[in-house]
């Protein structure tokens, strides 16, 4: 078996060398602002050693990767219910689309391009205050991440709540077939600030170690999700995490993942670790280009693809 803090060491040495670093995000000012010169990997292990490169402990905008953890919180609050509201297939167009919502009256494909991803914070709305919900979602990463520092870049908020034209659309369509049930102003508070949570790639790999485990802590023990649930969440994360570029992705990587606009991905190998990367520059897709690369890399020398080494 490679040693893993070699390869760690080394992807990060070639990731910090490569000119090809895609694009950021700026059609959200505030990214727009960060340096796409930034990369970050952790890694966390069966027996929680941490292997990190890069700005590894530097915060970043999480944006749709928390879309993984508002799937699992709903879950667990309306279980198989959900799926009356959302499907499971991929896409196959952009994350932002409102033409397969139209054709599919207003039933989003799946919990992970944004029309899913603000049906499912509706869910989790429905009963609470907008402050209660999005409390109870950061509550919620902050015990996965065993961290309770992490907090919600509100400049961040802000500034996709001045932009968000396209979700808001998404949003009233999708209430105009009574998918919403909530005001459509306190869900897409809610979902835009989950989305502005801020993490380091060392918490975002630490919050998402039950989804390598059979949906356990290994530290604690402590169960979150069922060892189905987690492996369904992991389905959905190969088939659908990264929009229409989802095919690539399991092509290239072959690991569940769940990426972010912001340039982070949280990858999963199942019974062997968590992955979180980070790099701002994204694909035409909206996936950060360097940190599919270096995922590629990762599973290419540790073996770790779930198609076989």
């Amino acid at each position: 078996m490679p040693d893993l803090a070699h390869v760690i060491r080394e992807i990060s040495e070639e990731m910090a060398q490569r000119s090809d670093r895609g694009t950021v995000a700026d059609y959200i000012p505030e990214l727009a602002r960060v340096d796409p010169k930034n990369f970050g990997i952790a890694v966390i292990d069966a027996e929680g050693q941490a292997f990190t490169g890069g700005d590894s402990d530097t915060p970043f905008s999480i944006q749709s990767v928390s879309k993984v953890f508002t799937l699992t919180l709903a879950l667990g609050m309306a279980g198989d219910r959900l799926w009356k509201r959302v499907g499971r297939e991929p896409s196959g167009n952009p994350f932002n689309s409102i033409v397969q919502l139209e054709r599919e009256r207003g039933v989003p494909r799946n919990p992970f391009i944004n029309a899913g991803a603000i049906a499912v914070t509706d869910l989790i709305l429905s009963g609470h205050e907008p402050r209660e919900a999005l409390g109870e979602i950061l509550r919620f990463m902050q015990f996965l991440a065993q961290d309770a520092s992490i907090t919600i870049d509100e400049r961040v908020a802000a500034s996709e709540k001045r932009t968000g034209f396209r979700n808001t659309a998404l949003a009233n369509y999708m209430k105009s077939f009574g998918v919403i049930d909530n005001p459509v102003d306190y869900t897409l508070g809610v979902y835009f600030h989950h989305c502005a949570i801020a993490m380091t790639c060392r918490q975002l790999a630490t919050a998402g170690r039950f989804l390598a485990h059979n949906g356990r802590i290994p530290a604690t023990g402590h169960s979150v999700v069922s060892a189905e649930r987690a492996r369904r969440i992991n389905a959905i994360m190969l088939t659908c995490g990264h929009y229409d570029g989802s095919g690539e992705f399991a092509y290239r990587v072959g690991l569940p993942g769940k990426s972010g606009v912001g340039g982070g991905i949280l990858a999963v190998a199942p019974g062997k670790a968590s992955i979180a990367v980070w790099a701002p520059g994204l694909d035409a897709a909206g996936n950060s280009h360097l940190g599919r690369v270096a995922l590629e890399q990762l599973t290419q020398r540790m073996g770790w693809s779930v198609f076989g080494a």
